[in-house]
């Protein structure tokens, strides 16, 4: 069960990010403040899907991969408490700061500031997200 797990659970979570992600740099750069509030007002209500994949994802690759060594595991292994750090200090606060920004109309330069911030950290979580599914491909036989 966990071999089907793992990787379902992290590709829904790679693809909530990256919608996130997408749904964020579209609305600022092709739409107004209304549809920006949206945006930033429905990612926070997202947690409610992302966290759990998430963590579905991390806890069935550590058990998946309690008993394999490798090179590929051991990339796996690195980048996890970078994506982790990098979601709950980083990218959780910066989407409930934007979300009240947004919700009270501040479109300010801390506002700004802020998502310049989130979407850096934002495109290297989906990054090292997809480098642990490519590595995870390749493990199974399925990647070159």
């Amino acid at each position: 069960m966990m071999k089907l797990i793992h990787p379902v659970a992290g590709a829904f979570a790679l693809a909530i990010i990256t919608v996130f992600w997408l749904s964020t740099v579209l609305t600022e750069v092709f739409a107004g403040p209304a549809l920006v509030t949206r945006v930033k007002m429905w990612i926070p209500w997202g947690f409610l899907l992302l966290v759990p994949f998430l963590a579905l994802a991390g806890a069935s690759g550590l058990r998946l991969a309690r008993p394999m060594r490798g090179r590929l595991v051991a990339a796996k292994r690195k980048r996890m408490p970078i994506i982790a750090l990098n979601g709950l200090v980083v990218l959780m606060p910066s989407a409930l700061f934007l979300a009240a920004k947004a919700e009270a109309g501040a479109f300010d330069v801390s506002f700004y500031a802020v998502q310049a911030v989130e979407l850096i950290f934002g495109a290297v979580n989906i990054t090292l997200l997809a480098m642990n599914m490519r590595d995870g491909l390749r493990m199974k036989g399925r990647c070159s």
